[in-house]
């Protein structure tokens, strides 16, 4: 893992850290940086788009994209929607960054 990589607090009943926290922290950041990338160029991908620009499995980046809701992992929006005919069963992702909380400005001379 690089140094710009943060290790990620991942869990499970068969998850070993030393075995699977750097290989599941940088499926992540993969996974994070091409849905943030697609969704700049107002993009929608597929599971297999995805796994094109990643080389991750497609259950990984599945099991990526629902960590990436969780408030631990950033609470990231990540939208769904069915592309094509609707009975194929072909869903497609984008993801935006969640709101920053804005603070108030507190004025000097009160």
């Amino acid at each position: 893992m690089s140094d710009s990589q943060t290790a990620l607090d991942f869990d499970g009943p068969v998850y070993d850290p030393a075995l699977d926290r750097d290989r599941l922290t940088g499926q992540m950041q993969r996974i994070r940086q091409v849905l943030l990338a697609a969704a700049f160029l107002g993009d929608w991908l597929t599971l297999s788009e995805i796994h094109d620009r990643t080389g991750d499995p497609e259950a990984s980046i599945s099991a990526q994209i629902r960590h990436l809701r969780k408030p631990r992992f950033g609470a990231h929006r990540v939208d769904k929607r069915r592309r094509g005919k609707g009975s194929t069963g072909l869903w497609e992702y984008r993801m935006e960054e969640p709101e920053k909380t804005r603070h108030p400005i507190e004025r000097s001379d009160q």
